[in-house]
């Protein structure tokens, strides 16, 4: 048994009680109060080894009181448990110097651990960048998991290490490496986000590095790549697993030496960057097809986070909504309200856009339609209208199966969208040529069990011609059995 005295502070007798009892069994001396200021003349004078308290006393909130604690007991842990279950309670709790930050209701297991982890571990102070964010909320939900998203997120504020966010399309990977930035050491730097999939390949190294002054033809003059521009802050790589090997070799090398040569130049430049990552793609697949280096992915991946979509947490919509709901009102949208029978169809949707298609059908709402509340029938009407126009769906909620051109129509769709109001670089037309040729190369040799001759007469080439394919596209020859 420890012996070690825990400090429990909280306004709801259950927890005292049960907290109390799971303590006491687990071999702690435990005390209990229902206010900030008993817990302040404990700590004022000595005692405790460590702190539970709940954000919100009776007497004073807890994140105005851990201030003075760290002040008077640099020391001394504090785990904060709360039932504000939002993004900035769990990183107000890690920039006030919070050991740990767990919403209720928690897990009492878990909570014993992190309480042994901390009393074991050596204390280290906690310093926050020093702004509390106001009322801003970069991330909405207080879904179970949301809480696992912003614990690691705030576990990771002040430090430099490298994360990658895995995710389906429209889970919101950059808000997070954005949050991760905004409230993390360096949010005096710059934030530059960099889109792989969005820039030729042939001009990525270029774009991650910059060029110098007749490097190639068209390169007038000298140009600062996104390392130098993120110089100082983050750099957030955008569908990672999109980069050719050619500048996978170049990221690592950097990685590893912590410098890279401009293309065309020979001074080497230190680099100062915290990198960010994020696919929607299965990297070890992509790995075992010889298309992305396993050496890089295990220094992109550092910590990973994966985010659920949003049919995996579908009580966060009423808080999504409410949230694009204000947001198209700043804009000079009339003010609308969803009413509840409404919100329960949409909980019911399972999203295959995910919050972005989420955002999408509320601007929708709040553009078209006169009503001030929007009910159950005009949401069954949208939704009716998201399946028919997407290809990961039917009009019963099932799965389809879209034919090729109507896939690619869709993909393209996307692919617009994500620049905006701007236009995609020029090259398209070869750029959707070279990204297609791949897979269906590919594809055919699986379908065949890499027999070159049978799969040059499925696609209708000359043997020669697919061989040349195969080297320059790289392709890996299956021979493998064809999976089902």
């Amino acid at each position: 048994m420890s012996g070690e005295t825990i400090l429990v502070a909280d306004d709801d007798a259950a927890i005292r009680t049960v907290l109390n009892q799971a303590l006491t069994r687990a071999g702690y001396q435990v005390r209990v109060t229902s206010n900030a200021a008993t817990l302040w003349r404990w700590i004022s004078a000595g005692e405790g080894d460590l702190v539970v308290a709940d954000v919100v006393m009776p007497d004073e909130n807890a994140f105005d009181l851990l201030p003075r604690i760290k002040k008077a007991r640099e020391e001394l842990p504090v785990v904060v448990i709360s039932a504000q279950n939002t993004f900035m309670t769990a990183i107000k709790a890690s920039e006030k110097g919070a050991y740990d930050y767990l919403p209720k209701p928690f897990d009492l297991t878990e909570m014993i651990g992190i309480i042994g982890r901390a009393l074991a571990e050596p204390k280290q102070r906690h310093v926050g960048p020093g702004d509390d964010g106001g009322d801003k909320m970069p991330l909405i939900g207080r879904s179970t998991a949301m809480q696992e998203i912003y614990r690691v997120l705030a576990r990771l504020m002040q430090t430099d290490l490298t994360l990658m966010i895995s995710g389906e399309s429209g889970t919101g990977k950059e808000l997070v490496a954005k949050a991760l930035h905004d409230y993390g050491k360096r949010h005096h730097g710059p934030f530059i986000a960099i889109n792989m999939a969005a820039i030729p390949r042939e001009l990525i190294e270029s774009e991650l590095f910059g060029h110098e002054k007749g490097a190639f033809t068209g390169a007038q003059s000298r140009s600062t790549g996104r390392f130098e521009q993120a110089d100082g802050g983050t750099l957030f790589l955008d569908e990672i697993g999109d980069m050719p090997m050619d500048a996978q070799t170049r990221l690592l090398r950097v990685l590893q030496q912590g410098e890279y040569t401009t293309v065309g130049g020979r001074t080497p430049i230190k680099t100062d960057v915290r990198i960010v990552s994020a696919t929607n793609k299965d990297l070890k697949v992509l790995i075992n097809q010889g298309l992305f280096r396993e050496d890089l992915y295990y220094r992109l991946n550092v910590v990973p986070l994966r985010l659920p979509p949003l049919r995996d947490r579908a009580e966060d919509i009423p808080d999504l909504v409410t949230h694009f709901l204000r947001q198209a009102e700043r804009e000079g949208l009339a003010p609308k309200r969803v009413d509840i029978d409404a919100l329960e169809r949409m909980k019911g949707y399972p999203w295959p856009g995910n919050v972005r298609e989420l955002e999408n059908v509320v601007r929708r709402l709040t553009a078209l339609y006169p009503q001030e509340v929007i009910t159950r029938e005009i949401i069954e009407s949208e939704l009716r209208t998201e399946v028919s126009d997407s290809p990961l769906g039917t009009a019963d909620g099932g799965p389809a199966d879209p034919s090729i051109g109507q896939a690619v129509e869709d993909n393209m769709n996307r692919y617009f969208r994500g620049f905006g109001d701007d236009l995609p670089p020029p090259g398209l037309y070869q750029r959707v040529l070279n990204e297609v040729e791949y897979p269906l190369i590919l594809a055919a040799l699986t379908a065949t069990r890499g027999n070159q001759i049978k799969a040059a007469e499925l696609l209708g080439l000359n043997r020669n011609t697919l061989r040349k394919k195969i080297r320059e596209l790289g392709v890996s020859v299956y021979r493998g059995p064809r999976s089902t």
